[in-house]
């Protein structure tokens, strides 16, 4: 597996770049955003890992213009930036997941391993598009629309979006996002799903009367149109 890693202190760089090498990742990496940038868009990589605060462009403007330039590499924040405003101004800017330093190298390489797995869902047959409404999901293309309108979708919240889709109707928990969707070692004290399940509303929902995703308060979320 390739990555970049990009990170503007040495010693944190060079550690992280020989504890994954020793792990069987081969890594590039970046002192600054502009450089890291320059890689992201040069080469094909399995997973970004990225400072915020760094020189040139920082980490959050980094995210938000490769996913405006259509670059759907899953994207992992670390920082010392980790309060939920923090956070969401992670996610918002195209962020998969998000790391507080400090951290244990043992959760950067579980972390790593749950953004690189690529069917995250199982597929129960051939069909390669899945729809409900005017929502479509086109997995061969990794391309969401609704009304013929495309939604851009990072990876995990892709994968989000596909298990509701294979779950429409039904309402599922927070525990069953959190083993089919994260790995099931994922530390889910937190509220990630609450604010993943937010960004998702925010561009499936936000400019259509009828609302898709609905929040079964003390249970979970489903996907249905509401009568």
């Amino acid at each position: 597996m390739k990555i970049l890693l990009i990170e503007d202190e040495p010693k944190t760089l060079q550690s992280l770049r020989q504890g994954l090498e020793e792990n069987g990742f081969e890594v590039d990496i970046a002192y600054d955003g502009v450089i890291g940038k320059h890689l992201a868009r040069k080469n094909q990589y399995q997973i970004i890992v990225t400072d915020i605060i760094m020189p040139g462009i920082n980490g959050l403007e980094l995210c938000k213009q490769l996913r405006e330039e259509g670059v759907t590499t899953p994207i992992l924040m670390l920082t010392a930036m980790g309060s939920i405003q923090e956070k969401l101004m992670g996610f918002d800017a195209g962020a998969d997941d998000y790391l507080v330093k400090p951290f244990d190298f043992l959760e950067l390489l579980a972390r790593i391993k749950v953004l690189s797995k690529r069917n995250l869902i199982p597929l129960p047959n051939n069909s390669n598009i899945l729809s409900y409404s005017n929502l479509e999901m086109n997995l061969d293309a990794h391309l969401v629309t609704r009304g013929g309108n495309k939604i851009d979708l990072t990876a995990r919240e892709f994968a989000l979006l596909e298990y509701l889709l294979r779950n429409q109707g039904k309402v599922i928990s927070k525990a069953d996002i959190a083993e089919k969707v994260w790995d099931s070692r994922f530390e889910m004290g937190t509220n990630v799903i609450e604010v993943f399940m937010t960004m998702l509303r925010k561009k499936v929902d936000k400019n259509y009367d009828t609302k898709l995703i609905h929040t079964q308060y003390g249970v979970g979320y489903v996907l249905k149109v509401e009568e």
